[in-house]
Protein backbone atom coordinates (compact mmCIF):
# COMPACT_ATOMS: atom_id res chain seq x y z
CA UNK A 1 0.00 0.00 0.00
CA UNK A 2 2.71 2.26 1.42
CA UNK A 3 4.84 1.66 -2.11
CA UNK A 4 1.59 2.35 -4.42
CA UNK A 5 0.93 5.66 -2.87
CA UNK A 6 4.66 6.78 -2.92
CA UNK A 7 4.43 6.31 -6.98
CA UNK A 8 1.30 7.93 -7.35
CA UNK A 9 0.41 11.12 -9.23
CA UNK A 10 -1.69 12.41 -6.41
CA UNK A 11 -0.61 14.58 -3.68
CA UNK A 12 -3.04 13.19 -1.53
CA UNK A 13 -1.78 9.34 -1.81
CA UNK A 14 2.00 10.68 -1.64
CA UNK A 15 1.67 12.28 1.46
CA UNK A 16 -0.32 8.76 3.12
CA UNK A 17 2.20 6.99 1.81
CA UNK A 18 5.17 8.96 3.36
CA UNK A 19 2.90 9.03 6.98
CA UNK A 20 2.34 5.09 6.24
CA UNK A 21 6.31 4.71 5.95
CA UNK A 22 7.01 7.27 8.92
CA UNK A 23 4.88 4.66 11.04
CA UNK A 24 6.65 1.59 10.02
CA UNK A 25 9.94 3.55 11.30
CA UNK A 26 8.20 4.49 14.34
CA UNK A 27 7.12 0.83 15.36
CA UNK A 28 10.91 -0.12 14.58
CA UNK A 29 12.59 2.32 16.68
CA UNK A 30 10.28 3.41 19.31
CA UNK A 31 8.70 1.59 22.36
CA UNK A 32 5.21 1.08 22.17
CA UNK A 33 2.74 1.90 24.10
CA UNK A 34 0.50 -0.24 25.55
CA UNK A 35 -2.12 -1.93 23.36
CA UNK A 36 -4.84 -1.14 25.45
CA UNK A 37 -3.94 2.67 25.94
CA UNK A 38 -4.17 3.11 21.88
CA UNK A 39 -7.18 3.71 19.81
CA UNK A 40 -8.96 0.84 17.57
CA UNK A 41 -7.28 0.71 14.40
CA UNK A 42 -7.73 -1.32 11.51
CA UNK A 43 -5.03 -3.88 11.01
CA UNK A 44 -3.55 -2.73 8.04
CA UNK A 45 -3.18 0.90 9.72
CA UNK A 46 0.36 1.61 11.04
CA UNK A 47 1.11 3.81 13.52
CA UNK A 48 2.21 7.42 14.13
CA UNK A 49 4.71 8.37 15.57
CA UNK A 50 2.59 10.37 18.23
CA UNK A 51 0.88 7.09 18.74
CA UNK A 52 4.21 5.73 20.34
CA UNK A 53 6.19 6.84 23.04
CA UNK A 54 9.85 6.46 24.25
CA UNK A 55 13.18 5.48 21.81
CA UNK A 56 14.77 2.77 21.83
CA UNK A 57 18.06 1.99 22.93
CA UNK A 58 20.42 1.79 20.20
CA UNK A 59 21.40 -1.44 21.27
CA UNK A 60 18.14 -2.54 21.89
CA UNK A 61 17.85 -2.78 17.96
CA UNK A 62 20.52 -5.37 17.27
CA UNK A 63 18.30 -7.87 18.60
CA UNK A 64 15.45 -6.83 17.48
CA UNK A 65 13.52 -9.13 15.67
CA UNK A 66 11.45 -6.41 13.50
CA UNK A 67 14.58 -4.54 12.48
CA UNK A 68 16.72 -7.70 11.87
CA UNK A 69 13.69 -8.67 8.90
CA UNK A 70 13.34 -4.67 8.42
CA UNK A 71 17.16 -4.59 7.69
CA UNK A 72 16.93 -7.81 5.12
CA UNK A 73 14.18 -6.57 3.33
CA UNK A 74 16.10 -3.24 2.49
CA UNK A 75 19.11 -5.31 0.93
CA UNK A 76 16.68 -5.75 -1.81
CA UNK A 77 15.62 -3.67 -4.57
CA UNK A 78 12.27 -5.08 -4.46
CA UNK A 79 11.93 -3.47 -1.24
CA UNK A 80 14.23 -0.55 -0.30
CA UNK A 81 12.62 2.03 0.85
CA UNK A 82 15.43 4.83 0.09
CA UNK A 83 15.43 3.55 -3.66
CA UNK A 84 11.54 4.21 -3.47
CA UNK A 85 11.77 7.64 -1.64
CA UNK A 86 14.12 8.75 -4.44
CA UNK A 87 11.54 7.98 -6.93
CA UNK A 88 9.35 9.74 -4.87
CA UNK A 89 11.54 12.96 -4.41
CA UNK A 90 12.51 12.72 -8.28
CA UNK A 91 8.57 12.85 -9.02
CA UNK A 92 8.20 15.76 -6.52
CA UNK A 93 11.16 17.52 -8.30
CA UNK A 94 8.84 17.17 -11.73
CA UNK A 95 12.10 15.18 -13.51
CA UNK A 96 12.02 12.11 -15.57
CA UNK A 97 14.74 9.26 -15.24
CA UNK A 98 17.11 11.62 -14.47
CA UNK A 99 16.87 14.00 -16.76
CA UNK A 100 16.34 17.40 -15.19
CA UNK A 101 14.76 20.26 -15.40
CA UNK A 102 15.95 22.80 -13.15
CA UNK A 103 14.03 23.20 -9.51
CA UNK A 104 13.70 26.93 -9.71
CA UNK A 105 12.01 26.33 -13.23
CA UNK A 106 9.56 23.65 -11.88
CA UNK A 107 9.35 26.10 -8.98
CA UNK A 108 8.11 29.10 -11.06
CA UNK A 109 5.63 27.04 -13.71
CA UNK A 110 4.11 25.35 -10.72
CA UNK A 111 3.20 28.40 -9.21
CA UNK A 112 1.94 30.42 -11.73
CA UNK A 113 -0.46 26.95 -12.01
CA UNK A 114 -1.06 26.03 -8.52
CA UNK A 115 -0.66 29.47 -6.43
CA UNK A 116 -1.02 26.98 -3.23
CA UNK A 117 0.69 23.94 -4.45
CA UNK A 118 4.32 25.12 -4.03
CA UNK A 119 3.76 25.30 -0.19
CA UNK A 120 2.54 21.88 0.03
CA UNK A 121 5.34 20.28 -2.17
CA UNK A 122 7.76 21.99 -0.01
CA UNK A 123 6.11 19.94 2.51
CA UNK A 124 5.86 16.40 1.16
CA UNK A 125 9.36 17.38 0.01
CA UNK A 126 10.47 17.74 3.34
CA UNK A 127 9.03 14.88 4.55
CA UNK A 128 10.40 12.57 1.71
CA UNK A 129 13.60 13.87 2.97
CA UNK A 130 13.33 13.51 6.80
CA UNK A 131 12.38 9.91 6.21
CA UNK A 132 15.44 9.36 3.84
CA UNK A 133 17.21 10.90 6.44
CA UNK A 134 16.23 8.00 9.14
CA UNK A 135 16.59 5.31 6.80
CA UNK A 136 20.10 6.49 6.33
CA UNK A 137 20.74 5.97 9.39
CA UNK A 138 19.26 2.72 10.19
CA UNK A 139 20.50 1.07 6.36
CA UNK A 140 23.75 2.28 5.88
CA UNK A 141 24.45 0.32 2.71
CA UNK A 142 21.58 2.14 1.21
CA UNK A 143 23.75 5.18 1.46
CA UNK A 144 26.22 3.36 -1.22
CA UNK A 145 22.75 4.38 -3.83
CA UNK A 146 23.86 8.09 -3.90
CA UNK A 147 27.68 6.83 -5.65
CA UNK A 148 24.98 6.78 -8.74
CA UNK A 149 25.05 9.93 -9.86
CA UNK A 150 21.30 10.33 -11.15
CA UNK A 151 21.14 9.88 -7.15
CA UNK A 152 23.18 12.21 -5.86
CA UNK A 153 22.17 14.88 -8.52
CA UNK A 154 18.34 14.98 -6.97
CA UNK A 155 19.69 16.60 -3.53
CA UNK A 156 22.10 19.26 -5.26
CA UNK A 157 19.02 20.01 -7.42
CA UNK A 158 17.67 20.96 -4.12
CA UNK A 159 20.31 23.32 -3.06
CA UNK A 160 19.23 26.03 -5.26
CA UNK A 161 18.97 30.08 -3.54
CA UNK A 162 15.41 30.33 -4.50
CA UNK A 163 14.52 27.08 -2.17
CA UNK A 164 12.90 27.63 0.94
CA UNK A 165 15.20 27.20 3.94
CA UNK A 166 13.27 24.50 5.91
CA UNK A 167 13.81 22.08 2.63
CA UNK A 168 17.73 23.71 2.33
CA UNK A 169 17.99 22.55 5.95
CA UNK A 170 16.35 19.00 5.32
CA UNK A 171 18.58 18.74 2.25
CA UNK A 172 22.02 18.91 4.04
CA UNK A 173 21.34 16.67 6.62
CA UNK A 174 20.13 14.21 4.15
CA UNK A 175 23.37 15.07 2.27
CA UNK A 176 25.92 14.71 5.20
CA UNK A 177 24.11 10.99 6.42
CA UNK A 178 24.39 10.06 2.06
CA UNK A 179 28.27 10.82 2.70
CA UNK A 180 29.07 9.19 6.33
CA UNK A 181 31.64 6.88 5.70
CA UNK A 182 30.84 6.19 2.08
CA UNK A 183 33.55 7.82 0.07
CA UNK A 184 32.22 6.91 -3.46
CA UNK A 185 29.49 9.15 -2.91
CA UNK A 186 31.35 11.90 -1.96
CA UNK A 187 33.44 11.23 -4.80
CA UNK A 188 29.88 11.54 -6.66
CA UNK A 189 29.20 14.21 -5.38
CA UNK A 190 32.45 16.22 -6.11
CA UNK A 191 32.24 15.18 -10.03
CA UNK A 192 29.06 16.92 -9.85
CA UNK A 193 30.32 20.58 -9.04
CA UNK A 194 28.60 19.80 -5.35
CA UNK A 195 31.72 22.19 -3.96
CA UNK A 196 30.76 24.72 -6.23
CA UNK A 197 26.73 24.29 -4.96
CA UNK A 198 28.02 24.17 -1.69
CA UNK A 199 29.69 27.30 -1.49
CA UNK A 200 27.87 29.26 -4.07
CA UNK A 201 24.82 28.87 -1.78
CA UNK A 202 27.07 29.72 1.62
CA UNK A 203 28.56 32.96 -0.51
CA UNK A 204 25.03 34.13 -1.63
CA UNK A 205 23.60 37.51 0.53
CA UNK A 206 20.18 36.20 0.56
CA UNK A 207 20.92 32.66 1.93
CA UNK A 208 19.25 32.73 5.42
CA UNK A 209 21.46 32.48 8.75
CA UNK A 210 20.71 29.10 9.88
CA UNK A 211 21.11 27.55 6.45
CA UNK A 212 24.64 29.36 5.92
CA UNK A 213 25.65 27.81 9.61
CA UNK A 214 24.31 24.45 8.29
CA UNK A 215 26.20 24.86 5.24
CA UNK A 216 29.51 25.61 7.82
CA UNK A 217 28.79 22.59 9.58
CA UNK A 218 28.32 20.45 5.73
CA UNK A 219 31.87 22.03 4.89
CA UNK A 220 33.87 20.75 8.32
CA UNK A 221 32.43 17.28 7.75
CA UNK A 222 33.23 17.26 4.24
CA UNK A 223 36.89 18.12 5.33
CA UNK A 224 37.36 15.44 7.93
CA UNK A 225 39.46 11.99 7.38
CA UNK A 226 37.29 9.53 5.65
CA UNK A 227 36.80 6.06 6.59
CA UNK A 228 37.87 3.02 4.74
CA UNK A 229 35.36 1.72 2.93
CA UNK A 230 34.35 -1.79 2.77
CA UNK A 231 32.32 -3.82 0.10
CA UNK A 232 30.11 -6.50 0.36
CA UNK A 233 29.94 -8.61 -2.84
CA UNK A 234 26.95 -10.35 -1.70
CA UNK A 235 24.94 -7.12 -1.22
CA UNK A 236 21.73 -6.81 -3.77
CA UNK A 237 21.83 -3.46 -4.41
CA UNK A 238 25.14 -3.07 -6.37
CA UNK A 239 28.21 -1.78 -4.17
CA UNK A 240 26.04 -1.16 -1.08
CA UNK A 241 28.37 -0.63 2.01
CA UNK A 242 29.26 -2.24 4.97
CA UNK A 243 30.90 0.35 6.58
CA UNK A 244 31.70 0.49 10.64
CA UNK A 245 28.96 1.91 12.95
CA UNK A 246 27.21 1.33 15.76
CA UNK A 247 24.50 -1.00 14.27
CA UNK A 248 27.50 -2.89 12.97
CA UNK A 249 26.43 -6.15 14.67
CA UNK A 250 22.75 -6.12 13.59
CA UNK A 251 24.59 -5.81 9.63
CA UNK A 252 26.36 -8.64 9.76
CA UNK A 253 23.56 -10.75 11.47
CA UNK A 254 21.39 -9.80 8.86
CA UNK A 255 23.76 -10.69 6.64
CA UNK A 256 24.23 -13.87 7.94
CA UNK A 257 27.47 -13.41 9.98
CA UNK A 258 30.54 -11.55 9.11
CA UNK A 259 32.32 -11.51 5.48
CA UNK A 260 35.54 -10.93 3.73
CA UNK A 261 35.44 -7.55 2.02
CA UNK A 262 37.69 -5.68 -0.19
CA UNK A 263 39.10 -2.24 0.41
CA UNK A 264 37.61 0.18 -1.35
CA UNK A 265 40.31 2.60 -2.07
CA UNK A 266 38.42 5.44 -3.08
CA UNK A 267 39.28 7.44 -0.09
CA UNK A 268 41.04 11.64 -0.44
CA UNK A 269 43.15 12.77 1.93
CA UNK A 270 42.31 15.97 4.34
CA UNK A 271 45.08 18.21 1.55
CA UNK A 272 43.25 16.97 -1.18
CA UNK A 273 40.08 18.02 -0.30
CA UNK A 274 41.45 20.95 1.30
CA UNK A 275 42.59 21.61 -2.13
CA UNK A 276 39.25 21.33 -3.78
CA UNK A 277 37.91 23.18 -1.65
CA UNK A 278 40.27 26.01 -1.80
CA UNK A 279 39.21 26.20 -5.33
CA UNK A 280 36.07 27.96 -3.93
CA UNK A 281 36.64 29.51 -0.67
CA UNK A 282 39.29 31.52 0.08
CA UNK A 283 39.97 30.30 4.26
CA UNK A 284 40.22 26.77 3.90
CA UNK A 285 43.30 26.30 5.39
CA UNK A 286 42.01 28.16 8.99
CA UNK A 287 39.07 25.49 8.98
CA UNK A 288 41.37 22.47 8.50
CA UNK A 289 43.40 23.74 11.75
CA UNK A 290 40.02 24.19 13.57
CA UNK A 291 38.76 20.25 12.72
CA UNK A 292 42.86 19.78 13.69
CA UNK A 293 42.47 21.49 17.11
CA UNK A 294 39.17 20.14 17.56
CA UNK A 295 38.88 16.60 16.36
CA UNK A 296 34.74 16.81 16.04
CA UNK A 297 32.49 13.79 14.50
CA UNK A 298 34.70 11.51 16.66
CA UNK A 299 37.32 12.12 14.16
CA UNK A 300 36.38 10.52 11.19
CA UNK A 301 33.28 10.44 8.44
Amino acid sequence: MAFDSLSSADPLKVRKGLRQVEGLLAQICLAREKASALPRRRSTQLLTSSQVKGGKELSALVDDPAFLEFFKLQEGFEWNLTLRLIGTLERLLGKSNGKGILVAANRTLRETQHPTSGGQNDLMIISCLNIMHGLLLLHPPSRALFARETHMILLLDLLEPEACPAVLSSTLLTLVTALLENPRAARSFESLDGLLTITSLFKTRTTNKEVKFKLLEFIYFYLMPETPHTVNNGDLLTGLSRSPSKLGGAHSRAAGGPQKKPEDRSTRTIQEKQAMLGKYLSNVGQLVDDLRANVPYGGVV
